[in-house]
């Protein structure tokens, strides 16, 4: 499996150009119910280094005319990236060699943890998750690894507001089970103060529905005064991956 993927045409980001930090299937501190690639394999909350650095610097040195064709390199795939112990040398990488800003599209389950916000900051752009109000919610739909505490998880993506120079997004992914918590969502949403908030729901197959266009509505209309995009609202770019197959590793169809 490569390191570097894509373009993938992201509603959020633009022409995004993949770098997976963790390139096993499927290791991540959540088994989140919606999950496009199905059951977590492997849970963990213990960094460790997946993928050398080098590896990715030859990979991404490789691509002609990098600032032409993309619009950012996304940190993404099969894994979570907080997981990767070497994230912060990634990003500098990344930067260094296509001089294209940096997002990183995060579960937020290790946010407690000084050192993985301090790799975070490295990042032009921070994507954090937070489908849910309380702890039950949380466990029902994340299903995160047990030594991980929903308050702490807050109170660390709340910390990250106040050590982050970047756009910071919060993605929030609504379905059945949490589209009547949108209003204590929003509450939370809030007290963090993100500069941007993405009403998401599952438009890739998994094992629950999407909400359909009115009820996604619905929902971001409770978000009202806040700086929101919505998936329905959105249009992606049209783009061919340099090599589909491994696009379709972390993104399948």
């Amino acid at each position: 499996m490569k390191p570097v993927y894509g373009p993938v045409p992201s509603w959020r980001l633009g022409r995004s150009l993949g770098i997976d930090p963790v390139c096993e299937v499927k290791v991540c501190s959540f088994d989140c119910v919606y999950c496009q690639l199905g059951r977590t394999t492997k849970k963990i909350i213990q960094r460790k280094i997946f993928v050398n650095v080098a590896e990715i610097e030859e990979e991404l040195k490789k691509i002609p005319d990098k600032s032409k064709r993309f619009d950012v390199v996304t940190l993404s795939g099969t894994g979570e990236p907080e997981l990767a112990k070497n994230l912060g040398e990634i990003i500098k990488v990344a930067r260094k060699v296509t001089k294209l800003p940096v997002a990183i599209l995060t579960n937020s389950s290790l946010m407690y943890d000084k050192n993985v916000r301090n790799d975070l900051r490295n990042a032009d752009i921070v994507v954090a998750k937070l489908d849910a109000s309380n702890c039950k919610l949380f466990k029902k739909i994340n299903n995160p690894h047990p030594d991980i505490d929903f308050d702490s998880m807050l109170e660390g993506m709340i910390n990250f507001r106040h050590e982050f120079d970047g756009k910071y997004a919060l993605q929030m992914m609504f379905i059945k089970q949490n589209k009547l918590y949108a209003k204590q969502m929003r509450e939370i949403a809030g007290e963090i103060r993100p500069d941007e908030v993405q009403i998401d729901t599952p438009f890739r197959p998994c094992k629950v529905p999407k909400l359909n266009p009115g009820e996604l509505k619905e929902v971001t209309e409770t978000f009202k005064g806040m700086n929101i995009v919505s998936y329905y609202e959105s249009k992606k770019p049209k783009i061919k991956p340099m090599d589909e197959s491994e696009t379709l590793k972390r993104r399948p169809e």
